[in-house]
């Protein structure tokens, strides 16, 4: 009964660790930054234009204040494969020749007295790994932070409600303002220490998960 109660307790936790990391939308870290707006001067001169809200003809539209967003486009493609074959072969072979005393074989018992061993072992091991993945289309995040040499800490995610359930993309690394193009746009490929998400929630991806049990069963918890 004990050990029951043990294997059930060991088996709530590992569920409730499971649960307390399920994403949540709104989640306050990869929530934008938004500016803080700029008193309005008042213009003595009774003069509409104002110097705040200039725009150059000359500068492009690239990100590179605290609340600018970013197109980043996603083509994240990986593949990996290894291939792994043991063979190890042992033989052992004693050999005691008759026993002789006097000129004669000794015997026990009408036997001749002799000793003979052979052993073989062999071991053949076979091993292989093939994975690839592959994530396509795009997310705006926001620049959250500028560093000193100019590059820009980015951050963001986008939540897409289907039926029964929520799919979910969540991106945030670093970005050198030379790699954004002229149309406001970055490769993920050239986001630095990126760290990309994509995932679901919901009964359709509940449904693709292993109950707690079976997840307790495939742990370092269980001890065969």
């Amino acid at each position: 009964m004990k050990k029951f109660l043990l294997l059930a307790g060991v088996s709530l936790l590992v569920g409730c660790a499971n649960t307390n990391n399920k994403p949540i939308a709104d989640d306050p870290y990869y929530a934008p930054i938004y500016p803080a707006t700029p008193p309005k001067q008042i213009v003595k001169t009774g003069s509409l234009f104002d110097v705040n809200q200039l725009d150059s003809l000359y500068a492009d539209v690239k990100a590179r204040r605290v609340g600018d967003i970013i197109e980043v486009i996603l083509s994240e493609s990986t593949s990996a494969k290894k291939n792994a074959n043991s063979n190890t072969k042992k033989e052992n072979s004693v050999t005691l020749s008759p026993v002789t005393g006097l000129g004669k074989n000794v015997t026990i018992g009408g036997n001749t007295l002799d000793f003979g061993l052979d052993q073989d072992s062999e071991f053949k091991g076979t091993g292989s790994a093939d994975q690839s993945n592959s994530l396509s289309g795009s997310i705006s995040v926001s620049v959250v932070q500028v560093l000193g040499n100019g590059n820009l800490i980015v951050r963001g995610e986008k939540w897409i409600t289907i039926n029964n359930g929520d799919e979910f993309i969540r991106l945030n690394g670093i970005v050198r303002p030379q790699d954004i193009s002229a149309d406001n746009q970055i490769e993920s490929i050239r986001v630095a220490n990126a760290r990309i998400q994509y995932s679901g929630t919901g009964s359709f991806a509940d449904a693709q998960k292993a109950g707690w049990l079976a997840r307790f069963f495939n742990s370092n918890w269980w001890p065969f």
